[in-house]
């Protein structure tokens, strides 16, 4: 069954031709045809799968010949399996002895995407992609040369801690995230706000959640001695960090938390207290206290209108392994965006004598412009990033436990925009204490007993201080008392001894 519905969504995305019409009589027709290899996992469980994604090709497809701009361009699409590792250069490898695609869209885990983008830039193939988005793949000078990223890298959402840091004057940070030693987002996403904090005290707590349970006593130490917690791991951790932390009074505002909602997907963090369980209460109340940094989201209605054609696609091809697949979360959005920025760039660099073959050419002219994507105006960067924009929410009515947005952070311009529902004291520091009352310290800074050490040892300081005191006042009377009465005898030997020295020179 995945397999029959694997090759329809195929037979969708083949571009409509005439029996018996071949590529090359295409081409003489006046027609380009792009092979565009598409890289990504079939299982899904990814957030980023074939199966989820192909819809947005689609659609964006049939948004490119509906607009009748790129007459001459026709895609014709296929699809590997990356398996989100080693697999994904195998594929492209297999795939390139037939025929070398002309553009790859993916992979998305960083460690399938490094070797594929690498041997995209040997081969000059532009390769696209709403993944890669560690830091490494900034660095595009040399072996990720031809490598596009239309989703916001994790320096980029890091810019917005970095100017919320700068804005309010907080000093420290404690990065605390989940190392899941597999696809490793929060491991990479946290090197960025470490990377960009660079004028902040910055400490990290990682565990890995299949090897080890997360200690919140060992935890709770690392925030007494931070102004701001930014978190990044799974919801169900998040509620049982909030909870651990307001039952230890350090959600009274001594303490700044926050979490990052990755990908606007539900199985991260997504600012969510209720479970229906006894917790609940205390749980709302300790959310009042968590603020979440996810993707600016879109009111466009032409986005609307992507998402119900999506959800109405995924609902017909009923996948019964995926149970959110219906969500449109930025993988979605940015491969449909990127098909259509390749379009643009593709369409330029023939107007301009150069052909789909000239991949450094047309990735060039996909970096450092403005586009009109699926969810609104799309800015690449000089460096072929997408600029990208983000919000903060918070829970603005504590006894409801609702939350909204209060600000929103832009990219091009690192500029805030406050809106009607921020409140200034929820981000402003107040009533710190330093140590835990009933729980030694034992990882982080300075304990209880160091600082009793540090007590008793200026006390004893000050002891012999004052002993040394009196003792040398003492010592000085009695050393004037002894002079007076030796002055009368040093006066009669002096005489003595000078005429003793003076005999003996003289008889020397």
């Amino acid at each position: 069954m995945a397999c029959f519905i694997l090759l329809s969504f195929l037979l969708l995305l083949k571009p409509a031709r005439t029996a018996g019409v071949t590529q090359q009589q295409q081409q003489q027709q006046g027609v380009e045809v792009v092979e565009v290899l598409v890289i990504l996992p079939k299982n899904n469980s990814y957030v980023h799968s074939y199966p989820r994604v192909a819809p947005a090709l689609l659609h964006a497809q049939q948004r490119l010949r509906a607009a009748g701009q790129f007459p001459g361009l026709t895609f014709k699409i296929n699809y590997e399996d990356s398996e989100c590792g080693n697999h994904a250069l195998f594929a492209l490898v297999d795939r390139a002895c037939e025929r070398r695609p002309d553009l790859i869209l993916g992979p998305v885990c960083e460690y399938a995407a490094a070797p594929v983008a690498r041997l995209a830039s040997h081969w000059n193939i532009p390769m696209v992609t709403a993944g890669a988005l560690a830091a490494a793949f900034s660095f595009k000078s040399g072996e990720y040369s031809h490598l596009t990223r239309v989703a916001p890298s994790y320096l980029k959402m890091a810019e917005t801690f970095a100017a919320m840091f700068h804005h309010f004057a907080w000093k420290s940070a404690l990065l605390v995230y989940e190392d899941d030693k597999g696809e490793r987002n929060c491991h990479f996403i946290v090197e960025g706000v470490y990377m960009l904090l660079k004028d902040v005290k910055t400490y990290t707590y990682t565990f890995t959640s299949r090897e080890q349970r997360l200690d919140t006593d060992d935890l709770l130490h690392g925030i007494y001695e931070t102004e701001v917690v930014i978190m990044c791991m799974g919801a169900d951790l998040i509620r049982e960090v909030m909870l651990a932390a307001h039952r230890r009074r350090l959600t009274n505002g001594s303490t700044i938390f926050f979490n990052i909602e990755l990908f606007n997907v539900s199985s991260y963090g997504n600012g969510s207290w209720k479970k229906g369980d006894k917790f609940d209460n205390e749980a709302r109340q300790a959310y009042a206290s968590l603020n979440t940094v996810t993707l600016l989201k879109t009111v466009k209605p032409e986005f609307e209108n992507f998402s119900m054609e999506v959800k109405k696609s995924i609902q017909q091809a009923d996948f019964n392994d995926c149970q959110d697949c219906g969500s449109i979360n930025m993988f979605v959005e940015g491969f449909h965006d990127a098909l259509l920025l390749y379009a643009i760039a593709l369409h330029e660099a023939m107007k301009n004598g150069y052909n789909k073959k000239d991949g450094a050419q047309i990735t060039a002219l996909m970096w450092n412009r403005t586009f009109e994507g699926i969810a609104g105006p799309v800015s690449m960067d000089a460096n072929g990033d997408r600029d990208q924009d983000f919000s903060i929410m918070a829970m603005t009515r504590p006894e409801a436990g609702t939350y909204e947005v209060v600000a929103n952070y832009f990219a091009i311009n690192g500029s805030f925009q406050v809106l009607s529902a921020f409140n200034m004291d929820h981000f402003t520091l107040r009533g710190r204490r330093k140590i835990l009352p009933d729980t030694p310290d034992k990882s982080y800074g300075l304990g209880v007993s160091a600082l009793t050490g540090i007590i008793v040892g200026a006390l004893l300081g000050t002891a012999l201080l004052m002993a040394f005191y009196f003792f040398r006042k003492n010592y000085r009377i009695t050393i004037d008392r002894r002079t007076q009465r030796a002055e009368c005898d040093i006066g009669k030997h002096r005489q003595l001894r000078e005429d003793s020295i003076r005999s003996n020179f003289s008889a020397a």
